[in-house]
């Protein structure tokens, strides 16, 4: 499984490069966000600080032991994806583990590399590279050969993608890729690589199974690396790489991870989403807010910062910044009328008995509409005897309704004028007295 950690930039330039596979990879695009060499004599740079630091906190997340010295290394790559002919990586942890409901998974290690550039285009004799994300941090992670069937592959790889999302690795479709080795008895190991929907690894698995028993009864056992296609299927993408592809990276020193650095990223561990969920729920969240409110961390960040303010009802904060806004955001730009500052400010009135829980959503319906905050937040209500008068001048025309029934009439026709709770009793008690 690999994960990138930060941004690719792309500009329009174009380069051409003789491979070494009698084949001219033709690159596009530049990355303006890696550390350049400009000089031949030049050393190259340092690892980035802060795709290490991610690397850690992976590395962590997952109960693994952290190397605290490590050798920079040269993977040989040939295909074309390096310019330089090879990959620069280096171990940071090994020997962890993630539970499954199947069972514990094995962490075999945890790598930091520079990624590749990415296919564009194959033809006959050419490949089309774009290089925006070449020399990009990349995250890899290898589990040992501890999954028994499609089932648990399924769940490991979401929860290995839970931690990854957890820290501040890139989002989006491409940037957490699982590649999937495979082995059925008497069949050698077979790679598919390019997974990147979670919802075909159960299909994919399944079909590379029958295909290694068919490979059997032809008898054809030998080991390969696949090409994961969309419908489940797989593809030849080429031979097994040999064990034998790593050597010294001499020009860079040895990569140190000290104790004082590991035990300030232990103190400071993101927490995973279950986590969160479980918090959010202590708070008397309902699940449909949860899900809301936890696919958006800066979302997710909003509420805890307003429930600061009023922690007395969770779901009032949490539909406050999703649900009505979503509503209001149909018909109107709400980004500078909605801000946290406003919510604060009616939260603060809510909680110091100013205003009435009930009447919020009416609040920040006049501000979308224009109104300023302090007219907005004047509420004209009903007095306690009229509002009575009027539920029975309703009761008596309309005889034999359900409460629900005549509470709708009655916010119908004084609708953000008056207390919805206050109105409620005051119907019961006439009902009850009837």
């Amino acid at each position: 499984m690999h994960a990138v950690p930060g941004e690719s930039g792309e500009v329009d330039v174009a380069v051409q490069y003789e491979g070494s596979l009698d084949k001219i990879f033709i690159y596009e695009g530049y990355n303006d966000t890696t550390s350049l060499v400009e000089l031949d004599e030049e050393p190259p740079k340092k690892i980035n600080e802060e795709a290490l630091d991610i690397c850690l906190q992976i590395a962590l997340l997952l109960n693994c032991e952290i190397y605290p010295v490590s050798q920079v290394m040269r993977k040989t790559v040939i295909d074309g994806s390096n310019t330089s002919g090879f990959q620069r990586t280096v171990l940071i942890g090994h020997d962890g583990f993630v539970d499954t409901s199947f069972g514990t998974v094995l962490i075999e290690s945890i790598a930091l590399e520079e990624d590749s550039a990415r296919v564009v285009k194959r033809e006959k004799d050419k490949v089309v590279y774009n290089l925006d994300r070449l020399g990009i941090p990349l995250i890899e992670i290898t589990t040992e050969p501890s999954m028994k069937n499609p089932e648990q592959i399924k769940e490991s790889a979401l929860k290995i993608g839970e931690i990854l999302r957890a820290c501040n690795v890139k989002r989006g479709i491409g940037t957490i890729r699982q590649d999937v080795n495979i082995s059925i008895n008497k069949h050698e190991r077979v790679e598919i690589k390019g997974f990147q929907n979670p919802k075909m690894f159960v299909k994919t698995i399944d079909l590379e199974i029958d295909r290694q028993l068919r490979d059997i009864e032809n008898k054809k056992f030998k080991g390969e690396v696949r090409k994961a296609l969309a419908n489940g299927s797989s593809e030849f993408l080429r031979p097994l790489p040999g064990k034998f592809r790593m050597y010294h990276e001499t020009d860079m020193e040895l990569l140190k991870n000290g104790k004082a650095r590991l035990d300030k990223l232990k103190k400071n561990l993101p927490k995973l989403r279950s986590d969160i969920k479980s918090e959010l729920r202590k708070k008397g969240l309902s699940e449909e807010m949860i899900n809301l409110l936890v696919v958006d961390v800066n979302l997710l960040d909003e509420f805890m910062a307003l429930i600061k303010v009023y922690d007395k009802d969770a779901n009032l904060v949490a539909k406050m910044i999703t649900v009505w806004r979503k509503e209001f955001e149909k018909k109107k730009n709400v980004d500078d009328i909605l801000t946290e500052r406003n919510y604060e400010k009616i939260l603060e009135k809510v909680r110091d008995s100013k205003l009435n829980k009930t009447d919020v959503k009416t609040v920040l319906k006049k501000l979308v509409e224009g109104i300023k905050f302090d007219n907005a937040i004047k509420i004209e209500k009903i007095d306690e005897n009229k509002l009575e008068e009027e539920i029975r001048k309703i009761i008596k025309d309309k005889p034999g309704l359900r409460e629900n029934a005549y509470m709708g009439l009655v916010i119908g026709k004084y609708k953000g004028k008056i207390d919805a709770r206050k109105a409620i009793e005051i119907i019961k008690k006439i009902l009850t007295n009837s």
